[in-house]
């Protein structure tokens, strides 16, 4: 396990003081799907432009109030092109063109579009600190479907549905603008009752921000405070790439496509087209590269070492399969092994490559955001001197490697990620033992001392590419994506430089990512459409026609919800034991894995969540990836909190002073504080922890709808929280409810 917090003694304090600081390289990946159809030239959806507004440009201009501190950008080329695109050639998306369409003129299916689709944005952050926008999302309903939205869509004016307009598109503007700008400090003041000419100065600032988004990292990269990698051109899994067989060395029992994808040539193809790109645009080849998602092989490094890349990146588990052979289930490598370059070497070429700190990236990702901005400084700066404490005193300097997503995670964080920012930066701005640094620069200072002729093939998720093949829905777009690349080999006719380039778009790793059942989100058919319609274009460009088989959704519609609802009444015994089988078989139960979206998180510390109920009370049972027996998990919290019928958090903590678990319930009093009502009686830890509820604690009636979420803290600062979009949802039973489950 990690620990925020350090005991050391004397001799080990003496070794903080005097042992030389350790290195650290930030490295923020930059990526968006490609969204535009190169046949029509629309673009489906609006990331690549609201998260240029919102992230691409502040997470670069931040930095001039930071000039000490180094940090690495990873750009990938499909992103930078359709920047480019929307602001050299006056491109829009589905999305701007029904923003800037006058309300009055909106078609009904426009009108239910947006109701369904301008509220696309972080509800805490984005939507319920302005009034207008929160009461709109209130009016229209925070949870409504399609059908239900033909009736709400007529109870809005037009005057509401252009303040909605101005707001989606408002509200994606990063924290620079929100402070800085005056126009757009102007109309956030002024809230509601827009104007045609409000709307237009909205996306005017958003081109001339989009505008300022490449320079800006050239600018940076040309006075030497950030480095600047690259991905291969459209983001492709790359050793599946080379040959999709390569899946089984992490997976041996894994259910490849019909027909295996074995060319090299693309892989080859798609690094060089991100090299060349990369040197147009910022005047010198990248020297590193953050292959897609991290994935790795012995055959990729040869590739990357011909395209003149000198170092690369991947995840931890990567190097723990490839120097001692196991799965990662516990943490085998020491600091030292995991905080050192290694010279990764096949077939006549050398790639230097560093090794991502699994566990501190996901603190940023998917942890801190919930928490004080200085605690979860002070705990990313006391991880990196545990690690700095661990290391030997060899006269080294050894490198500490945070890669994560650099635009997704910001929507979570209050104002944007402003105050995170300000203090995380300022923190190890002033930190003598702490030096951030670019990775080339390291590595010129500290080349390799190690060499690796054997790399396990892997990913940064689970060291393995489950994610993208091996699902029946990922194996029928690979062999979509198959079949189509042989027509276009065999092709003798037609545009093939535009076929070619869809195809090479199709070999993104993005649309594989929604594919399967690993991540779902609200635009999951617009990206099946998309890819399909990708490979429609590599026939019609050759002029085949399409196979009607990519007429056929590849993905089957899911929403996120329990694998199964309760369906009988249970009454097990909280003991804190899994009993017997039986007592929570009628229950409801979530797959967390499931619960995942644009990012992915891999460690959690909930890993079951099983829910039901008796004719008078509400049961809950928490699996956790945690020892309830040791005293670590006395700083540990777990909690049902209620949104209905009232809002209310029933708790379990450890109590210090009675030196037991305490269960107890709050609700919100006047002041908006978690106030002490009673404590329950009814709950067991042991092995698992389980709960009960009285629904008579809870004023809930029967057929009345409870809906909860259970929050995990740690030392009182939230950590998890499941489900992690809406809530559980059950109604309390009536005497007759046993005998409506059954039916003949």
């Amino acid at each position: 396990m990690h620990f925020a917090e350090a005991h050391f003694t004397n001799g080990e304090r003496q070794k903080i003081m005097t042992s030389q600081p350790v290195s650290l390289a930030i490295l923020w990946h930059m990526h968006q799907p490609f969204y535009k159809d190169l046949v029509t030239g629309e673009y489906i959806l609006p990331w690549v432009r609201l998260h240029a507004v919102k992230d691409y440009y502040d997470m670069a201009a931040v930095l001039d109030r930071f000039p000490e501190v180094k940090i690495n950008f990873n750009l990938v080329p499909s992103l930078l092109l359709q920047i480019e695109d929307y602001v050299n050639n006056n491109v829009t998306d589905t999305f701007l063109d029904l923003t800037l369409k006058e309300p009055g003129d909106l078609s009904f299916d426009d009108r239910i579009f947006i109701l369904q689709n301008f509220f696309m944005a972080n509800w805490d952050n984005m939507v319920k600190p302005y009034p207008r926008y929160q009461d709109l999302l209130l009016k229209r309903g925070r949870f409504v479907s399609h059908a239900e939205l033909a009736k709400v869509v007529l109870r809005f004016s037009t005057q509401e549905l252009l303040d909605l307009q101005v707001w989606f598109n408002l509200t994606w503007f990063g924290f620079i603008s929100k402070h800085e700008d005056p126009a757009v400090k102007e109309l956030i003041a002024k809230g509601k009752y827009f104007t045609r000419d409000d709307k237009q100065t909205v996306i005017n600032k958003q081109m001339e921000i989009m505008g300022k988004v490449i320079p800006k990292y050239r600018e940076l990269e040309d006075r030497g405070q950030i480095e600047i990698t690259t991905t291969p051109f459209y983001h492709p899994i790359l050793p599946l790439l080379c040959d999709s067989a390569a899946a089984k060395e992490a997976m041996p029992y894994v259910k490849l496509p019909g027909s295996l994808f074995r060319h090299p040539k693309d892989a080859e193809a798609q690094i060089k087209a991100a090299v060349e790109f990369h040197e147009q645009r910022f005047g010198r080849k990248p020297c590193g590269m953050w292959p897609a998602e991290g994935s790795v092989s012995e055959q990729v490094v040869t590739l990357m070492g011909k395209a003149g890349i000198r170092w690369a990146a991947t995840d931890e588990g990567v190097l723990e399969r490839t120097l001692h052979k196991i799965e990662m289930k516990a943490r085998t490598l020491s600091s030292a092994e995991l905080c050192q370059p290694y010279l990764i070497e096949h077939d006549g070429e050398a790639v230097a490559m560093i090794f991502r700190n699994h566990f501190i990236s996901d603190q940023i990702g998917f942890v801190y955001y919930r928490w004080r901005v200085e605690d979860a400084v002070t705990d990313f700066t006391s991880h990196l001197n545990n690690i700095r404490v661990s290391l030997p005193e060899d006269g080294r300097r050894y490198l500490v490697s945070v890669i994560l997503d650099g635009e997704n995670a910001w929507e979570y964080y209050h104002d944007g990620g402003k105050e995170f920012f300000d203090a995380f930066y300022g923190r190890l701005r002033r930190d003598p033992l702490i030096r951030t640094a670019r990775v080339s620069d390291y590595l010129a200072e500290n080349p390799p001392q190690k060499r690796i002729s054997r790399l396990f093939a892997g990913s940064w998720i689970n060291n393995n590419f489950k994610i993208w093949i091996g699902h029946e829905e990922d194996n029928l777009a690979w062999d979509h994506l198959n079949k189509a690349r042989l027509a276009l080999e065999n092709a003798a006719d037609g545009d093939t430089k535009t076929a070619w380039q869809e195809i090479y778009i199709a070999e993104g790793s993005d649309w594989c990512w929604w594919y399967g059942d690993d991540h779902s989100s609200e635009n999951d058919a617009a990206f099946d459409g998309l890819f399909r319609q990708h490979l429609k274009n590599v026939y019609n460009l050759i002029g085949r026609r399409p196979p009607k088989e990519l007429d056929l959704p590849i993905k089957k519609p899911r929403v996120i919800r329990p694998v199964k609802e309760p369906v009988y009444l249970i009454q097990p015994a909280l003991d804190g034991e899994i009993t017997n089988y039986y007592e929570w078989l009628s229950a409801g139960c979530y797959d967390l894995a499931r619960a995942r979206g644009a990012m992915h998180q891999i460690e959690t510390m909930l890993a079951e969540l099983y829910y039901g109920f008796s004719l008078t009370d509400l049961f809950v049972r928490l699996g956790v990836n945690l020892n309830l027996k040791n005293d670590e998990a006395r700083a540990y919290s777990f909690a049902v909190v209620f949104s209905a019928p009232a809002e209310a958090k029933a708790e379990l903590s450890f109590g210090a002073e009675e030196g037991r678990y305490i269960f107890k319930l709050h609700r919100l009093n006047e002041k908006h504080e978690w106030e002490l009502i009673k404590e329950i009686e009814s709950f067991g830890v042991g092995r698992i922890i389980e709960l009960g509820i009285p629904f008579s604690f809870l004023d809930a009636k029967a057929g009345q709808k409870i809906e909860f979420i259970i929050v995990i803290y740690k030392d009182g600062q939230e950590l998890e929280r499941w489900p992690r979009g809406g809530g559980i949802t059950v109604a309390v039973p009536t005497e007759s409810y046993e005998e409506e489950q059954w039916f003949i």
